[in-house]
């Protein structure tokens, strides 16, 4: 008598991932008794079903795809060279209804609070008058602007797309990890991912329910057009780009197409009486709206650095006199200045009466001198980073570095403190990424959602999820050899 094989369980791992260990991380996908989590089963129900050599060959199809479309990013004094396809896992991280509420929750929140703050810190600069933040953080901030105090911004809106990076500790718990207020970059892959997984897989996003991110470029474009200045009632909105030899040019070009708006380079802009005009071939065009993607620092020569060649010369001027908007604003570099992050819970508080949504992590300030003899006394406990770079670098991963990185980084410290912060090593969470050599393994991750702050404040439903290809790193950043994964914000019901 025969018997029927017996179905293995829904909440069991397929075999792609029989032999994955979740180990003492967090893991997106199983937990620890190595039970597949609710919201993934869906997914690796179909998943399952793809044998080895067809996942291969999807994947070497999504690579040729990407390489073939142009899906790049530069990588400055590289000896290999500059240009690279960003590394994209098939994997996607899915998030389920209820975790996406509170993130979401937490998100608008914290956008409202820094508009608030930046307001106030160009106009009244109450919260610096009322003690709760000391002034000296703000009025030494390297990209506090004060060339724009009492300058009034369209719309009183200084930061209209945000990219918070959220990381998950080894509890679960959602915490921010650092806002990008100025010019956030990687929403051109969040939008080209999806493209590729849906055509990679669409019988799982047939019945997947999965929120949509196709319309990211629509929402951009409406909030670029409400900061337009008063009685243009259809404003000409372009994207200002530094060039193709930036790090994100593949994103500039992309976000035009996708808006179906021209991108620019300061040499195609110049200022006539305050207003700002594009060359085309039929003549002078009037701009009404400029997403700028350059640092203030090479905006305006007549204004900033007088060795830039990247800006356009008058156009400081022209904003000042609210004949054009740009988005982001001056100035709002202050967000994103690390030793600002340490104060964020405090504007949310001020500004709002409300507790943190999104925790911060637990930082220390090196310009403070218990919490400076703290950190130099455990740099082999600590994450240490500078208060204005990004991408991975000028920063020390405490406890994998050197005894002579920690001492060189004790020096950085001592001889410029306002520049430092100090925090915990955050154990990230993982996620079951394919690597050459081992099969599914578990890599860490990180989130950044993008949000867009206009007459409504309205956020992509998921954002970029990166990824650390190098086993045990956690860094992140595409830079630093990281990579991205699609994510999947699950509607209610499933």
């Amino acid at each position: 008598m025969s018997r029927t094989k017996p179905s293995p369980r829904a909440d069991q791992p397929p075999g792609p991932f029989k032999n994955y260990d979740p180990a003492e991380f967090y893991d997106e996908m199983m937990e620890a008794s190595g039970a597949v989590r609710p919201h993934y089963q869906h997914f690796l129900k179909h998943f399952g079903a793809v044998s080895p050599e067809d996942f291969e060959a999807r994947r070497t199809a999504v690579d040729l795809s990407f390489l073939r479309q142009g899906v790049t990013f530069n990588v400055y004094g590289d000896s290999k060279g500059t240009e690279r396809i960003f590394p994209f896992d098939l994997v996607p991280r899915i998030i389920p209804a209820s975790e996406w509420e509170h993130l979401e929750a937490g998100l608008i929140q914290r956008i409202t609070a820094l508009n608030l703050f930046l307001h106030d810190i160009y106009h009244e600069q109450n919260i610096i008058k009322d003690g709760t933040i000391p002034a000296h953080y703000v009025l030494s901030a390297k990209h506090f602007r004060r060339e724009f105090m009492n300058i009034k911004v369209p719309r009183d809106i200084y930061i209209h797309i945000c990219g918070t990076d959220i990381i998950r500790d080894d509890k679960g718990q959602y915490l921010v990890l650092e806002d990008n207020a100025r010019c956030p970059s990687g929403v051109s892959y969040v939008l080209e991912n999806r493209r590729a997984l849906k055509r990679t897989f669409p019988e799982i996003f047939e019945a997947g329910g999965v929120r949509p991110v196709e319309n990211y470029a629509h929402e951009l474009l409406k909030v670029l057009q409400h900061t337009a200045p008063p009685g243009v009632a259809e404003p000409t909105v372009v994207v200002l780009t530094p060039g193709a030899y930036n790090s994100a040019y593949f994103e500039h070009t992309y976000l035009a197409r996708q808006m179906g708006i021209e991108i620019v380079e300061g040499r195609d802009l110049l200022v006539r009486d305050q207003h700002v005009y594009m060359r085309t071939t039929k003549g002078l065009k009037p701009v009404h709206v400029i997403y700028r993607r350059i640092d203030d620092d090479f905006l305006d020569p007549t204004v900033f650095r007088k060795d830039s060649a990247l800006g356009v010369p008058g156009l400081v001027n022209a904003y000042r006199a609210g004949n054009v908007s740009l988005a982001n604003s001056i100035g709002t570099g202050v967000a994103d200045d690390k030793v600002m992050y340490y104060f964020v819970p405090r504007i949310i508080k001020y500004y709002l009466d409300q507790d943190p949504i999104l925790p911060n992590v637990e930082t220390y300030l090196a310009s403070e001198d218990s919490d400076r003899k703290y950190m130099v006394e455990n740099l082999d406990k600590l994450v240490v980073k500078a208060a204005n770079e990004a991408g991975g670098y000028g920063m020390l991963m405490g406890p994998h570095a050197t005894q002579a990185e920690r001492d060189d980084f004790r020096k950085r410290i001592e001889a410029d403190p306002r520049n430092y912060i100090g925090q915990p090593m955050i154990s990230l969470s993982r996620h079951p990424t394919y690597c050459e050599g081992e099969g599914f393994a578990g890599r860490h991750i990180d989130l950044r959602p993008f949000i867009l702050y206009g007459e409504k404040t309205s956020i992509i439903p998921g954002g970029l999820t990166r990824v650390a290809l190098r086993k045990g790193s956690l860094v992140v950043n595409s830079s630093q050899g990281g990579g991205s994964k699609e994510t999947w914000v699950l509607y209610g019901n499933k």
